[in-house]
């Protein structure tokens, strides 16, 4: 059972989830010298500045993989119950399967759902102390918003995945959230330019989605799926593919032309060489299966240039 779950978890996501949080760090690295001679007055005495931004980025990440396993097993119950994933290509969801039960998915997604939002209260706490009772109310807003995005996104009748807005909140949250709403955790503060990397995560990360919606784009149109691609056609959803990968390359250069500091800052472009392989095979295929292969490359391109990008600041 407990490998079903795992299975369910679809832990080949996780390292896409991860990039917001790891490009907003090193950002803020970036932008705020550390202080090594404050110290945390809070629940833990953990020393200087330094490690509690390590507190910080551990719980982050904890945190957003928490939000990234509660909507894998979301969108196999809801997609699993509506018959959606019957007869889908690439690897077999647990529910449509009945390897898990709706009701052992639903307790899990409960399970799943309250350890999450603990790991972000203590998240919240540690960035936040006692005293910014408004950004801590900001921030706990915005993980409620993120655990009913999870569930929302396939599960119910107004399912917004089923109505074509699914890239949305993967921009949204994977994107604008995850790198803006961490840099902020640090840095208590907003910097214009820190949204161009968030759009350059946010828009690889709307690829990836869009990849899977190629691949699955017959069966959801049979399904009642209505996703960007089902309305766009596969001839405009290799166009819109071909959009955001570009554009994100764009904003993460416009960036480093804006806060130029050294050459190691167009480390990036290495992670997107296999992202311009990526395009010639979108350009060049003809069945939509064959595209499963491609999202583990998408992905882990995007994970890729989370590092190089962080590096490149810092360095």
């Amino acid at each position: 059972m407990i490998k079903n779950f795992i299975k369910a978890a679809r832990l080949r996501t996780l390292p896409l989830s991860v990039s917001g949080i790891i490009t907003g760090s090193f950002l803020a690295d970036f932008s705020v010298p550390i202080n090594r001679d404050v110290k945390f007055d809070g629940l833990l005495d953990i020393g200087p500045l330094n490690e509690k931004n390590y507190l910080i980025f551990i719980l982050a990440i904890l945190a957003t993989i928490g939000f990234q396993v509660l909507s894998n097993f979301a969108n196999d119950y809801g997609d699993g119950i509506k018959g959606t994933d019957d007869n889908r290509e690439g690897e077999a969801r647990m529910v449509s399967s009945g390897a898990i039960t709706p009701e052992q998915m639903k307790s899990a997604m409960i399970i799943t759902g309250v350890i999450t939002l603990v790991i972000a209260l203590f998240l919240i706490y540690v960035a936040f102390g006692k005293d910014d009772f408004l950004y801590s109310a900001i921030f706990f807003g915005l993980g409620i918003a993120s655990i009913i995005a999870a569930i929302k996104y396939t599960v119910g009748k107004s399912a917004y995945g089923y109505s074509g807005f699914g890239d949305v909140f993967v921009f949204v949250f994977f994107g604008l959230l995850a790198v803006v709403g961490t840099y902020f955790l640090y840095t208590k503060q907003l910097n214009v330019t820190v949204f161009l990397p968030a759009f350059t995560i946010g828009l690889l990360s709307t690829a990836v989605l869009n990849l899977n919606n190629m691949r699955d784009r017959v069966n959801d149109a049979k399904s009642g799926k209505n996703t960007l691609v089902v309305k766009m056609g596969a001839v405009f959803g290799k166009v819109y593919q071909y959009n955001l990968i570009i554009a994100s390359f764009l904003f993460a250069m416009l960036y480093v032309v804006i806060n130029y500091k050294s050459p190691y800052q167009f480390l990036f472009i290495i992670a997107y060489l296999p992202l311009l392989k990526h395009l010639i095979f979108v350009y060049k295929n003809k069945e939509d299966a064959l595209l499963d292969g491609e999202l583990k490359k998408v992905a882990l391109s995007t994970f890729l240039f989370a590092i190089l990008f962080g590096l490149g600041q810092v360095l």
